[in-house]
């Protein structure tokens, strides 16, 4: 089973975000929405889309998303087989957060590292 297959989105926290979400935008031009983030779709070498996306976002210092983590980022790795991974994570003792999420955008679960770090691990629904 393959694993990992990309990176599906980076998160991260900031005192101001507001100020840093318009910084990011003004000076780096990175399209910043409503939900204070972007999400870049893939193409290739031509500028073709390719069918997936990376999601960015700058949350709130006091936004508890990546709890348990006390990190102030979160990466959300893509996968292709959710619960198979999962499973396997279990079977070799990783700290696999219980709660899966399934919704319109695929299905998620969560895993801390050794550090401690939280992990998101995105299986993008059909044809995403």
């Amino acid at each position: 089973m393959k694993r990992v297959t990309g990176i599906g989105g980076i998160f991260f926290k900031a005192k101001d975000a507001p100020a840093l979400q318009a910084w990011y935008k003004r000076h780096l031009g990175i399209d910043v929405q409503e939900w204070g983030g972007a999400a870049f779709a893939w193409s290739d070498a031509e500028g073709q889309p390719t069918g997936g996306m990376t999601a960015w976002r700058i949350a709130p210092a006091d936004e508890d998303d990546f709890a348990p983590s006390p990190a102030a980022f979160m990466v959300n790795y893509r996968v292709d087989d959710l619960h198979g991974l999962i499973a396997a994570l279990k079977a070799e003792g990783c700290n696999v957060l219980e709660k899966i999420d399934e919704s319109e955008y695929g299905t998620f679960a969560w895993v801390l590292d050794p550090e401690g770090n939280k992990i998101e691990l995105w299986q993008p629904p059909v044809g995403g």
